[in-house]
């Protein structure tokens, strides 16, 4: 049950307040003085304070209520205080809200508006608790994970960052096949390094090859080598990307524009671990760790006849799927500001259009934006003209994406342990928005 604490000199008004909640469920202490209201702070837990501003030694002025709200304040400054008093002060009450008061009420006051304030401040004190014990969580997790793990100085903040940095180094200590699937500029590459420097065999070379950057007649050689005279050019025997990544992790980027033959050999490999040089006949063994990488549909591709589907199955052991920036906007301003050089910084105006824009090019967009911006500002601050962006949105978000899913809003509840107020803080709704969207979905409240 919440408890308020009423620092009054008037006894009658302390019994009026007490009558008045405990027909809603909260208990109410009573001081009588600014002295003793503050030292019933100091003993027992209080989740509200409702203060008179004016006490014996003067009962115009308000000046001892304005010192017992900056000593409470001073204490406790998260308590939420409501100052309430039979001398309208305007002035005053202007000040001590600029000062934190939670709200300035007039003697006599309406029942019925106290309570609902009351219950309001109480409703958000709560939510406030529940998103700082969450928050606490996080930096705790995230301190954990970073000790755990080499992150290779990854820039996060947001929940689908955490989770899928937490799923790659979960999978990175198995010898599984990975496939890590999401739109150009996400950060592919950088998770396969966080997969290899978690893995056994994080001692051992990481060699990366982009398959859409080579001609489809150099795929053959750049995988497994090639020998001298096996093609024009060939002067002298050369080893391919799988003999420099044996003992270690060969990275295969944009695997969905791999021509149908490469698939076949590449197939070939991955299943036996044996290849031979382009122009040669000695089979050679290796030992690699494969991740591949994507933003291509596979399934689809698979259908047309573009792509193996045994090929597939063999590389997608397990799949890490990477979200969009605009799919993880915690990140946006974090990262932005990491690609600043360390003299500047974002103005607010420049922070809110970095918010509002879509990135289409993900991450490697951003990184451009801000090169570019850093290059134009003329002082220490960053200003939005300088970024560059569209001055609306380039890709609203439909007003329909706001409201969280099923799932987004399962995954939230399970994180949170079923604590509604918490689930609700996560997901940015009240917890009547919550109760209403859990009851549409048919979701138990728990």
């Amino acid at each position: 049950m919440p408890t308020l604490l009423i620092i009054d000199d008037n006894p009658a008004v302390g019994i009026a307040l007490e009558t008045l909640f405990s027909l809603h469920d909260l208990r109410c202490l009573h001081a009588g003085s600014p002295q003793a209201g503050l030292a019933v702070l100091e003993r027992e837990p209080v989740d509200l304070v409702i203060q008179d501003m004016n006490f014996v030694a003067d009962t115009t002025s308000g000046h001892e209520g304005v010192a017992l709200f900056h000593a409470i304040r001073k204490a406790h400054p998260d308590l939420p205080v409501i100052l309430l008093t039979g001398w309208t002060h305007l002035e005053a009450a202007v000040e001590l809200i600029k000062a934190g008061a939670a709200d300035y009420l007039a003697k006599p006051w309406d029942d019925q508006k106290l309570v609902v304030t009351v219950n309001n401040l109480l409703e958000l004190g709560e939510s406030r608790r529940e998103l700082a014990r969450m928050q606490g969580g996080e930096r705790q997790r995230r301190r954990a994970l970073e000790s755990d793990f080499d992150l290779r100085g990854i820039v996060y903040a947001d929940a689908a960052s955490e989770a899928s940095l937490r799923l790659a180094c979960q999978i990175a200590r198995s010898e599984i096949p990975v496939l890590i699937t999401g739109p150009n500029g996400a950060g592919k590459e950088r998770y396969a390094e966080i997969i290899h420097h978690n893995s056994p065999v994080k001692s051992g070379p990481f060699v990366a090859l982009n398959c859409g950057a080579l001609p489809g007649e150099l795929i053959e050689a750049e995988l497994f080598g090639a020998e001298a005279g096996a093609y024009t050019g060939a002067a002298k025997a050369r080893e391919g990307k799988f003999e420099a990544a044996d003992g270690g992790t060969l990275f295969l980027d944009e695997i969905g524009t791999l021509p149908l033959a490469g698939q076949v050999k590449l197939l070939r490999v991955l299943e036996t671990g044996r290849f031979e040089r382009l122009g040669g006949n000695r089979e050679r063994q290796v030992k690699v760790r494969i991740v591949s990488a994507t933003n291509a549909d596979l399934p689809a591709l698979i259908a047309e006849g573009k792509f193996r589907e045994d090929l597939f199955y063999r590389l997608n052991g397990i799949e890490l799927a990477i979200a969009p920036l605009a799919a993880r906007p915690r990140d946006i301003l974090p990262l932005a500001r990491h690609f600043l050089p360390p003299h500047k910084r974002l103005s607010e105006s420049a922070e809110r259009a970095l918010q509002r824009h879509a990135w289409p090019g993900n991450v490697r967009e951003l990184r451009n934006v801000m090169q570019r911006a850093a290059l134009l500002a003329q002082g220490d601050v960053v200003e939005a003209v300088e970024l560059g962006l569209p001055a609306t949105p380039s890709n609203p978000v439909p007003a329909s994406a706001e409201e969280p899913d099923r799932a987004s809003i399962e995954a939230a509840l399970s994180r949170s342990g079923g604590v509604l107020a918490q689930a609700a803080a996560e997901l940015g709704l009240s917890r009547q928005a919550l109760y209403r969207r859990l009851d549409r979905l048919g979701i138990a409240r728990g």
